[in-house]
């Protein structure tokens, strides 16, 4: 039953792929490749295990070696899987869309735009201001004051990559950080999430002024108002879920989590869920066998459509950065299922190169 089950997935995502692509465009930007000089975009994606759900036995401690790795790649860039402030404050301004989002994705800048008297929208200006004329040997009183800055932004790592750089005696209040800001990035720096214990910690590192948050959840709605419809939604994506591929997938992570106090438990992990058919057992565990649920509703290709929006606007805001600062090694530090999408995406751009993640965690 299980062989049965399998094939049956695969023959269905198959049909509905030969379904859906009779007409294939000559023109392949991937095959288009730049600029013929100058240092190209380069982007090793960083496929992660969520930190926040780690076993009980991880400490961060155990990520020496994984950052050590990723140093000597010596990365100029480090995109996370964090909604920008400037997103944030575009989703508040909708809330009987994104009213759930805002409350699960976006921080409360509250207490930093007290502190600072600036906005979202001026803290950014603020802060891009000031990294344009950032001194060569920033002070102290500098570095606090951009922590604070970044705060109410809604820049959170970005702050925090400025408290790191500071001497441990100048991590204090001052300088526009408050008592209650120096107790947020205080909590902030051992709190389990790879965008800090990765991303802002290998930035401030590397000596990065800051890192860039690149997740997209404009293309989250509102569950249904209807009870039975709801049920039914997560009946049919629950069903779908139920397959052999997505139970092997799950067997194999419990084992590396069981795996990750041993001495080279961490990079086992890092290597098994960044190898190449990673990605593959992500799409035929989760979005292939979603994309051909049968319900009359189509609510797997609702989900998979949001899936896909949302990958193509991380892609765009990394691209983005690329395009302002040509010549970027960027690390991009996001949850497992994406990974594939990411790569599948930036491959089309002109101006980027991917870098196998095997060759720099070896």
């Amino acid at each position: 039953m299980r062989c049965v089950l399998a094939a049956g997935i695969l023959f269905a995502v198959s049909v509905a792929s030969a379904h859906g692509q009779t007409y294939v465009p000559a023109f392949k930007p991937e095959t288009l490749k730049g600029p013929p000089a100058g240092r190209p975009n380069e982007v090793l994606v960083l496929g992660s295990t969520h930190l926040s759900n780690a076993p009980a036995a991880f400490k961060s401690t155990m990520l020496a070696p994984l950052l050590d790795r990723l140093a000597a790649w010596r990365p100029t860039a480090i995109a996370t899987e964090d909604l920008s402030g400037l997103q944030c404050d575009a989703l508040r301004r909708y809330p009987s869309r994104y009213a759930e989002s805002v409350k699960i994705y976006c921080p409360d800048i509250t207490a930093a735009t007290l502190a600072t008297g600036l906005d979202v929208q001026a803290a950014n200006a603020e802060a891009e201001r000031r990294l344009a004329a950032w001194p060569a040997t920033p002070s102290a009183a500098d570095r606090r004051h951009l922590a604070a800055v970044f705060l109410a932004a809604g820049e959170r790592n970005s702050a925090l990559v400025q408290w790191l750089r500071l001497p441990a005696a100048e991590r204090r209040a001052g300088d526009g950080l408050n008592a209650d800001l120096v107790a947020a990035l205080t909590k902030l720096e051992t709190r389990h999430d790879e965008s800090i214990l990765i991303g802002a910690t290998l930035a401030a590192r590397l000596g990065l002024e800051r890192t860039w948050s690149v997740d997209d959840h404009s293309a989250d709605s509102p569950d249904s108002p209807d009870p039975a419809e709801r049920k039914a939604a997560e009946a049919a994506i629950m069903h779908a879920w139920d397959n052999p591929v997505a139970r092997d997938r799950r067997a194999r992570d419990a084992r590396l989590d069981a795996g990750i106090g041993k001495p080279d438990g961490i990079m086992t992990m890092y290597r098994a869920i960044n190898a190449p058919g990673a990605a593959m057992t992500a799409y035929r565990s989760d979005f292939g066998a979603t994309l051909v649920e049968p319900s009359p509703q189509q609510f797997g290709r609702n989900y998979v459509g949001f899936w896909e929006t949302r990958n193509l606007r991380m892609v765009a805001n990394m691209r983005d950065v690329l395009g302002l600062y040509p010549g970027t090694r960027m690390l991009a530090v996001v949850g497992a299922s994406h990974k594939g999408y990411y790569e599948a995406y930036l491959n089309q751009m002109h101006d980027v190169r991917l870098v196998d993640p095997l060759t720099v965690l070896k």
